[in-house]
């Protein structure tokens, strides 16, 4: 059974109201240090290193990949949740508002812009990025996609479950297509980065 290390990327520059693909603030990157070192203490050996294509994930696998001297592969099945708006403001309320809520109430028309995005096919891909995977893999992402991992793992359709913090791990264990929760990474309230 491969081991998935999912890791929530570092504190960003900015958040969803502010920039679409913000990089790492200054703590960000000392995070980010700090989650490859805890890695590289944690596995002991060299594994694949996927990242969303986002820059905060690509920031953030940045010390770990040096250190095991490879290039992350970027899956764009783990980025962020996709949004059906674009203002900026708008799309943090948007944000919001689904958080509080399930995958049922999420896939609404309001919810996805009239069909102008596919949640459920994200959803789905996020878990079929992982499940696919043949071999223990460090992964960079993103706080609502590592909660579709650990909420189809618990059979909990919220898509908030829990809130992992800037760099905590997440381990999950996949066998064929199914996804088990071995650790649930480290939790703070955050702000949406």
């Amino acid at each position: 059974m491969p081991t998935i290390y999912m890791i929530r990327h570092g504190e960003a520059a900015a958040g969803w109201d502010a920039d679409t693909d913000p990089g790492l603030s200054e703590k960000g990157r000392g995070q980010a240090e700090a989650v490859a070192r805890e890695i590289e203490k944690r596995v002991g050996k060299k594994l694949p290193v996927l990242s969303s294509p986002l820059r905060r994930c690509r920031e953030t696998s940045v010390p770990l990949s040096k250190a095991w001297d490879c290039e992350p592969v970027i899956e764009t099945r783990v980025a962020e949740i996709p949004s059906p708006i674009e203002d900026l403001a708008a799309r943090t309320d948007w944000l919001r508002r689904i958080m509080s809520g399930n995958w049922a109430q999420a896939l609404t028309p309001e919810n996805t812009g009239n069909g102008k995005v596919d949640l459920a096919g994200w959803r789905q891909s996020v878990v079929d990025a992982l499940t696919s995977l043949p071999q223990d893999t460090v992964i960079f992402s993103h706080f609502i996609a590592i909660n579709v991992a650990a909420g189809i793992a618990a059979g909990d359709d919220r898509l908030v479950t829990f809130r992992p913090d800037n760099c905590s791990v997440t381990v999950f264990e996949t066998k064929g297509d199914t996804l088990t929760l071995v650790e649930q990474g480290r939790e703070a309230e955050t702000k949406v980065n």
